[in-house]
């Protein structure tokens, strides 16, 4: 995986909707405990975007046995790829207004269901907005229904099992902020700290502070220095949403990575299994 195969910048977009080659336009607004994505979405998008809810589309019902955002079911996850108006091979780009944190869960689950033909958009809404190009408000129009046909499986995951034994023959990168790997707060979850043997990586420091991702070396030079080879990655958060983002800067620094789908969510609210603090 490269930049060009994650990314697709501003200008580029532009130029696409002004020829009439258009993609999917994904609008993917969330926030922990921010309900109001849709309005944002209502209040300004990008014309033709179509607004995604995480929590009911890119995710099935929370289970402290699964976690908070735990995988959707592929049927209905691919009902809503086809409301999106996605066809087999139709071209896609996600965004939303956190430097793409929520955004990279479309991108990955359409990866993980099949669907290679999908981009995040490099800066998300605020490089649109600085680029000059103009927002469009209400609702959004209503997109023909595609006929996507979509499997599970196409991006590898590990559970908790595994995400135990990683440290033993890996990586396991903690995307999380800093402060609940070390256990020093933990606002959402059940237990404080962090999986033993993972290693700290917050996912903001992928970002530069325009909310673009940092460049292709320099983030293989942060992964190099976490210790991250080309092989035996894996990435987990707190309920599967930003460790997504990783992998997308993990695949920009040309690494491939697992996903932890339930991520501490699901491990924390387990008394059977340990649990680290500290640095």
């Amino acid at each position: 995986m490269s930049d060009t195969a994650v990314l697709l910048t501003t200008v580029e977009l532009a130029q696409m909707i002004e020829q009439g080659r258009s993609p999917v336009i994904l609008d993917v607004r969330w926030a922990l405990g921010d309900k109001h994505g849709r309005d944002r979405f209502h209040e300004g998008h990008i014309s033709g975007a179509v607004y995604v809810d995480l929590d009911e589309e890119l995710a099935a019902p929370p289970a402290p046995e699964l976690g908070r955002h735990p995988l959707p079911d592929i049927d209905r996850f691919q009902a809503a790829a086809r409301r999106w108006g996605i066809d087999d091979g139709t071209p896609v780009v996600a965004y939303d207004d956190t430097g793409d944190l929520a955004a990279a869960r479309a991108w990955w689950l359409l990866r993980w269901a099949g669907h290679s033909e999908v981009r995040l958009l490099d800066g998300g809404l605020q490089a649109w907005i600085a680029g000059g190009h103009p927002l469009a408000a209400g609702p959004g129009g209503e997109r023909k229904p595609g006929h996507v046909t979509l499997s599970p499986g196409h991006m590898p995951t590990i559970g908790p099992d595994e995400a135990a034994a990683f440290a033993t023959h890996g990586v396991l990168l903690d995307a999380r902020a800093y402060a609940r790997y070390s256990g020093a707060e933990e606002p959402v979850d059940r237990r404080a700290g962090h999986i033993p043997g993972a290693v700290s990586a917050p996912t903001g420091e992928n970002l530069r502070q325009d909310g673009s991702f940092l460049p292709a070396d320099q983030l293989a030079h942060r992964f190099s220095k976490l210790g991250v080879k080309r092989t035996d990655v894996a990435v987990y958060c707190g309920s599967g949403i930003n460790a997504a983002h990783e992998i997308a800067a993990l695949g920009i620094a040309g690494i491939d990575a697992a996903l932890y789908p339930g991520s501490w969510s699901q491990w924390s609210a387990d008394p059977a299994r340990e649990v680290a603090t500290g640095g």
